[in-house]
C-alpha cells in the first residue's frame, strides 16, 4: 500500500468523541442499527416503502422526508458529513473520483478495518472522509440524491457531540437518538414512514 495522507488534525475531536462510547467506534454505518439498536429507527423514503425513485415528483419526496428528519436532529446546530471509501487515497478509483466530487469539503478522518470474515481476501480498509458545517435544509441534496440511487453508499450525518446520527441509504434512513425515549417521540411524529416489517426494517 502507499502512502496515505494522515488524518486532519480537526477530526481528533470526532475520534475521541466515539472511542469513548460503549461500543466505541466508528463502525461502518450500516452497522449502526444493531450497534445502538436500542436507539435507533428507520424510516422509508418513499410511500409503501418502495425502494427507488422514478421521476422528480419521487425524488422530491424523498429529499423532503430525508431533510425533514434532518433538520429535527441539526437545525440551528452544527453537523459533521460523513462518507466512506474502500480506495486507497493514493490510489483513486471512479467511485472515490465520485465521492469526492459530491463531498469535496470531506477530508481524511480515519481508516476503519474490516475484519470479520476468516478469510483475509475478504478484508477491507475502509476510509472515512468528514467535514463539519452549520446545517442548513437542503445542503446535502446531491449527497442524498445519490444515496437514493445507490450510487454512493455508506454515508452518515452526525451532531458535535455524537449523540445523533442519521444513515441515509437506498430507500430510507436509520436514525439513532440519544435515549429510546426521544427515539420514540421522533418515530411517532412520522409513524407514516416506518416499515410495516415487525422488525422495523
Amino acid at each position: 500500500m502507499n502512502d496515505v495522507p494522515l488524518p486532519d488534525p480537526a477530526h481528533e475531536r470526532l475520534t475521541r468523541l466515539w472511542q469513548a462510547h460503549r461500543p466505541a467506534g466508528p463502525v461502518l454505518p450500516w452497522e449502526l442499527k444493531t450497534v445502538y439498536g436500542s436507539r435507533w429507527v428507520r424510516f422509508h423514503s418513499l410511500p409503501e416503502s418502495k425502494r427507488y425513485a422514478q421521476d422528480e415528483a419521487e425524488y422530491a419526496v424523498l429529499l423532503d422526508r430525508y431533510n425533514t428528519v434532518l433538520d429535527e436532529l441539526f437545525a440551528g446546530g452544527e453537523a459533521y458529513v460523513v462518507t466512506t471509501d474502500w480506495a486507497d487515497p493514493s490510489e483513486p478509483t471512479d467511485y472515490a473520483a465520485r465521492r469526492a466530487a459530491l463531498h469535496p469539503q470531506g477530508t481524511l478522518w480515519t481508516p476503519l478495518d474490516e475484519t470479520d470474515d476468516p478469510d483475509p481476501a475478504f478484508h477491507t480498509r475502509w476510509y472515512f472522509y468528514a467535514d463539519r458545517r452549520p446545517w442548513q435544509r437542503g445542503c446535502l441534496d446531491p449527497l442524498l440524491r445519490a444515496v437514493a440511487d445507490d450510487t454512493l453508499p455508506g454515508i452518515f450525518v452526525t451532531d458535535p457531540g455524537f449523540t445523533r446520527i442519521h444513515h441515509p441509504y437506498d430507500a430510507g434512513a436509520d436514525v439513532i437518538l440519544p435515549t429510546p425515549e426521544e427515539r420514540d417521540r421522533l418515530r411517532d411524529r412520522h409513524s407514516a414512514w416506518l416499515s410495516a416489517h415487525p422488525s422495523g426494517y
